[in-house]
Order: C-alpha cells, then sequence, then structure tokens
C-alpha cells in the first residue's frame, strides 16, 4: 500500500507523530511542496491512499476518477468541501476526516495579528533593518472596540483576551441573538453598527454560500479610517479586490490576513506589496501540537482502514 501525504511544506509529518504504528507493507512518501492541478493525476496515480492536510489541496471529482489506485482519502480537520466526496462514494472510495485538538493555535495568532497591526511591528521591524527609528505611530487597545464578524467558539476565545485587554466586545452573524452574544461576553449589535463601531474587526465566520463576499466594499466604506480588518477564517469571506481598494485609499488603517483566495498566494499579487497589509501564510491553525494531532488521528483511520473498519466517514458507498 502506497500512501501520499500532500502538502507538508515544512516536512515536519513524519515527525510530528508516529507513522511507525502503521502495517510494515506500507509505504509513506511525502509532498514537500503544491502539487500543480494539471500534473495532480499522474503524481497520485500510483498511491492507494492520499492524506491532505487541511484543505490545501483539492480533490475534485475528475481527478479522484483518473486515479487507477485510490482507494482511501483522510482529511486531517474536520471540514473537507475540498474533497468531492460523492464522487468517492460512488467509485466505494471511502473518506474519513480527523478531530481538531490541541486548540489555541488560531485564537493566539489572531491576537498576534492585532496587536502587530496596532502597534506597526512589522513595518517599524523593516524600518529598523534599514536604519530608520520610529516611522508610525501606534493605537491602544483598551478602552478600544473589538468586533467579531462571526461569535463561535473561536470567536468567543477571541473575547475572553480583548475582555484582558480592556476592550469593549461586541459581535454580530447571520444566527447570532443578544442573549448567546451576552452569555459569551459581547454585545450583540447589527451588521451595519458592527462595521461603524469595530476599532478592530475580525472575523470568524463558516465559508458557504451565504457567507461567501459577506465583507464587500459598501462595508469596509462604512468603517471607521483608523480601523484595522483582521481576517484568519477563509479568504472569500472578504471580496478581495474591494478589500485591495480600500488599502490602497486608506479608507481602513490596515488588515492582518492569514487567508486568501488563493493559497499559496502568488508571487506578484497585489496585497504582497501593500505597507498597511500584515500578511501570514495560513498559520492559524499550524502549530507542532495542532499538526500533530492531525497526523495521529490519520495515522488511526488509515491503521481503522486496513483493519476493514474505517472510521469517521463522511460518505458513504453508493
Amino acid at each position: 500500500m502506497r500512501i501520499a501525504v500532500l502538502d507538508d511544506y515544512q516536512n515536519v509529518a513524519l515527525t510530528v507523530a508516529d507513522w511507525s504504528r502503521l502495517p510494515v507493507q506500507c509505504s509513506i512518501d511525502v509532498f514537500n511542496t503544491p502539487i500543480e492541478p494539471a500534473h495532480a493525476a499522474r503524481a497520485l496515480a500510483p498511491y492507494d491512499i492520499i492524506c491532505t492536510l487541511r484543505e490545501r489541496m483539492k480533490i475534485p471529482g475528475e481527478l479522484i476518477r483518473t486515479l487507477p489506485n485510490l482507494k482511501y482519502i483522510v482529511v486531517t480537520g474536520r471540514r473537507y468541501d475540498s474533497i468531492d466526496v460523492e464522487t468517492a462514494a460512488q467509485l466505494g472510495i471511502p473518506v474519513s476526516n480527523t478531530e481538531v485538538r490541541g486548540g489555541g493555535g488560531v485564537a493566539e495568532l489572531v491576537w498576534g495579528l492585532i496587536l502587530a497591526c496596532a502597534r506597526n511591528i512589522s513595518f517599524e521591524d523593516r524600518m529598523m533593518r534599514s536604519g530608520g527609528w520610529q516611522n508610525s505611530i501606534g493605537m491602544t487597545l483598551r478602552g478600544r472596540t473589538l468586533g467579531l464578524l462571526g461569535f463561535g467558539n473561536l470567536g468567543q476565545q477571541v473575547a475572553t483576551i480583548g475582555h484582558a485587554f480592556g476592550m469593549k466586545i461586541i459581535a454580530w452573524s447571520p444566527n447570532l441573538t443578544a442573549e448567546r452574544a451576552q452569555q459569551g461576553g459581547a454585545t450583540f449589535v447589527s451588521k451595519a453598527e458592527l462595521f461603524r463601531q469595530s476599532d478592530v474587526l475580525s472575523l470568524h465566520l463558516v465559508l458557504g454560500p451565504k457567507t461567501w463576499g459577506i465583507v464587500r466594499a459598501e462595508e469596509l466604506r462604512t468603517m471607521k479610517p483608523t480601523a484595522y480588518l483582521i481576517n484568519t477564517a477563509r479568504g472569500p469571506l472578504i471580496d478581495e479586490m474591494a478589500l485591495i481598494e480600500a488599502l490602497q485609499t486608506k479608507t481602513i488603517a490596515g488588515a492582518g490576513l492569514d487567508v486568501f483566495d488563493q493559497e499559496p498566494l502568488p508571487d506578484e499579487h497585489p496585497l504582497r506589496h501593500l505597507d498597511n497589509a500584515l500578511l501570514t501564510p495560513h498559520l492559524g491553525y499550524y502549530t507542532r501540537e495542532m499538526v500533530g494531532s492531525y497526523y495521529e488521528d490519520a495515522i488511526i483511520a488509515i491503521d481503522a482502514f486496513f483493519k476493514g473498519s474505517p472510521v469517521n466517514l463522511v460518505n458513504a458507498r453508493q
């Protein structure tokens, strides 16, 4: 059995989990760079099992149909939108996902981005290295308003830290109620008021048909010119071109972005050239503890598949 471990950019998959627990007849190949869609069919043709890292690589139905040896797919993380699970089921290929353990990393990165934006840390670091000294003035967070677009488990983690900084917390999401917001330590406001009042606005929504492009030029124009937008959720929640324009025209002070419409972000993407855009390469979940838990669960799933009793199935044979 040949196993392909995809998109392990940092080459950590084999060191953060114990793959020796799998049967000795398994051979494991790790792909450290993204596989271009045009080359995917040839690159993955020899493999019986594919193990993805979150949603880094899409596995559409047309690709699944071209893989003659494919017998099983395991997706690390709960979400499996990047896999055509229906086509896999039709072809008798089970797909499993894994739990999310070792949490806290995303909320911590949110606050890293907030602090870096508020105090211009990345910009001042670059200026210091080129001989500069004090080129900007920061913003004190205490007494400011933190807006949360989405107020589930992660949004509430961010809110808890916001209280420690002495911030006022407001929240809105399509299904949020005033009672649930209050229970989580926030004040419920309308979507319009969320954008108008926030000094820092952080996104924590699941991407879907109703939330795709939920932050448009219209919303960005209502934000304070001193406000910062933080996105560690999904790139397409924001109209990317509208955001680029808002940053170029200083409609808002800046943005801290960990997710993008296209990942990896193209080399010449406009966001790479904006001083008021703080960029990280989808690091939110990417800590040794969380990635280790993903691969440990993937190993358990693969072992169960070998034993004929696959676990955590997200599709069924048709």
